[in-house]
């Protein structure tokens, strides 16, 4: 039987069809799905980027190009050689953009790679608001671990005056394409900075003078572009000081007049990511006798605020790095907490907040940490220096925030510093140690996170700290091994021809094999190629 509608419901009907579909316009706009990163290259956590690598980010739509902006939306900052320029190239469609640097990384160097919340897709959506950050490293070259001393640098003015030579960074401060090393320094309450003499000897200048000021018993230390100029900064923790530098970098090796602003009581660790997804680098200090942590976000200027300090999950919070350690796109903070010797995973929300996600014992009384795979298996581990129990620990990431137990390995006595690099270029890091009561100790890693001791390197009076760096650009890493105590930095080559490995033979007929055959296929494509890397089709900017 059939039914009637009267004029009356069907007014009703079609005003409640209408208002479902305002309803179904409003709920769709408030729940329109943010653009997505799916993939990047070189692959996060990645130990195998080719120093002329090229950065790659997948996205799930086209992009609006006018978005990606260097400087701003998407950037990139090797820890080493300094802010990567170069120029955009749009692909697939625009679902794909490529950053082609105008200069290659420096060997065997930690890049991270920022994109903001500006980012937005031609469909008017836009990047989550956490933004998206990873990190990967440089390929070192084979090198055979044999280490000759080209150089000697003093830290002091005159011979009597202890300038405490604590720690130091490598990064290219000058922008010419070598190293240059800056220490921090404890006593002088200053930074010094050595001019590489970009003679690819791996020879340095002595320090520039007038010196740099910081504050009282400087330590801690990070370098990024705060500012975004191009230029690598620095930010130093100053432990009497209870205070944190910001120094802007000139280009040429000097600083313009450091920001100072105030942390918890003794500032320890220090660590820089971006912390609230707008695209520049904040900070983040732990303070050991407080027992909390600091956040500094920056205004995009290199201008920082200060947020209120929060709880770090431990007890003294002393040692800071930042790494992707639930690979979320979103830089985490791990903690060594001194006292309650543990190491805290803090998820980062990417809204400037941070959110307890595991506790792990550290073995000892931790000083300092370092992020990075070595196992090879594509997530984050770490690697701690205990003081008191005289140890290093590996801990290895399960790659959802978790880490294992604690590998202990001996070092000398009341180590203070842990630091990573391909020393011999074999695709895994190794680790070497610095002790105050004792020497530098070389750890080889077999690839698969275990280390075996393979040589010390004898400290004059006191190791506190090594950089593992290319100081010739040859290639492969060297080291620039600091002294607290003598006040001086040992640079030591990399030299000797490394060992053949004995399917090399193979691996070179495989090679050309493979060559021959990628040649053979661009030749039966054609004339297809435009513009260097561009592709048919393919539009740089």
């Amino acid at each position: 039987m059939k039914t009637k509608c009267t004029h009356r419901q069907t007014e009703r009907a079609i005003a409640l069809a209408m208002g479902v579909a305002v309803l179904s316009l409003v709920a769709g706009t408030q729940t329109a799905r943010a653009l997505e990163v799916v993939s990047v290259e070189p692959a996060a956590h990645s130990l195998l980027a080719p120093t002329n690598a090229s950065i790659v980010v997948h996205f799930d739509r086209p992009l609006n190009t006018s978005s990606v902006v260097a400087l701003r939306s998407f950037w990139a900052f090797g820890r080493w050689s300094g802010t990567a320029t170069g120029s955009f190239t749009f692909f697939n469609g625009d679902m794909s953009v490529r950053l082609d640097p105008s200069a290659p990384f420096s060997a065997g160097e930690q890049v991270m790679v920022i994109l903001s919340q500006d980012l937005e897709a031609a469909d008017g959506s836009t990047l989550r608001a956490a933004g998206y950050s990873f990190q990967f490293w440089t390929r070192a070259g084979l090198a055979s671990r044999e280490f000759a001393q080209v150089q000697q640098l003093t830290t002091r003015t005159t011979s009597p005056v202890s300038s405490r030579a604590y720690g130091g960074i490598a990064t290219d401060l000058n922008n010419d394409g070598f190293l240059d090393v800056t220490i921090v320094n404890e006593d002088t309450a200053d930074l010094r900075v050595f001019l590489n003499q970009a003679d690819s000897n791996g020879t340095l200048s002595p320090f520039e003078q007038p010196t740099t000021p910081v504050g009282n018993r400087a330590s801690p230390n990070e370098p990024s572009d705060f500012d975004r100029d191009g230029n690598a900064d620095l930010a130093v923790a100053n432990i009497n000081d209870d205070t944190v530098s910001i120094l802007l970098g000139n280009g040429d090796g000097t600083f313009g007049p450091q920001q100072v602003l105030s942390t918890g009581t003794q500032p320890r660790g220090l660590a820089v990511l971006d912390a609230d997804g707008d695209g520049d680098v904040d900070i983040v200090v732990t303070n050991a006798v407080s027992s909390d942590v600091s956040l500094y976000l920056n205004d995009g200027t290199g201008v920082f605020t200060v947020d209120p300090r929060f709880e770090g999950g431990g007890n003294g919070e002393w040692a800071l790095a930042a790494g992707d350690m639930d690979d979320d796109g979103i830089l985490d903070l791990v903690i060594g907490a001194r006292s309650s010797q543990t190491i805290v995973v803090n998820r980062g929300n990417g809204d400037g907040t941070f959110t307890s996600l595991s506790t792990q014992s550290s073995g000892g009384a931790t000083w300092m940490l370092n992020i990075a795979d070595v196992n090879g298996n594509g997530t984050e581990d770490v690697a701690a220096i205990n003081s008191s129990g005289n140890n290093g620990a590996i801990l290895l990431g399960v790659g959802d925030g978790t880490l294992g137990a604690p590998q202990t390995y001996a070092t000398d006595s009341f180590g203070i510093a842990t630091d990573l690099g391909d020393l011999d270029g074999d695709g895994d890091l190794d680790w070497v140690t610095s002790s105050f009561g004792g020497d530098w100790m070389l750890f080889v890693n077999d690839g698969s996170g275990n280390f075996t001791f393979d040589q010390r390197f004898t400290a004059p009076s006191a190791a506190s700290c090594c950089l593992m760096l290319d100081v010739d650009n040859d290639g492969d890493l060297d080291l620039a091994l600091i002294d607290e105590i003598a006040d001086v930095v040992l640079v030591m080559e990399n030299v000797g021809s490394p060992a053949v490995p004995a399917a090399s033979t193979w691996s070179l007929v495989l090679l050309s094999i493979g060559l021959l055959v990628a040649a053979t296929l661009v030749v039966g494509k054609g004339q297809c190629r435009r513009g260097g890397r561009g592709r048919c089709g393919v539009r740089v900017v």
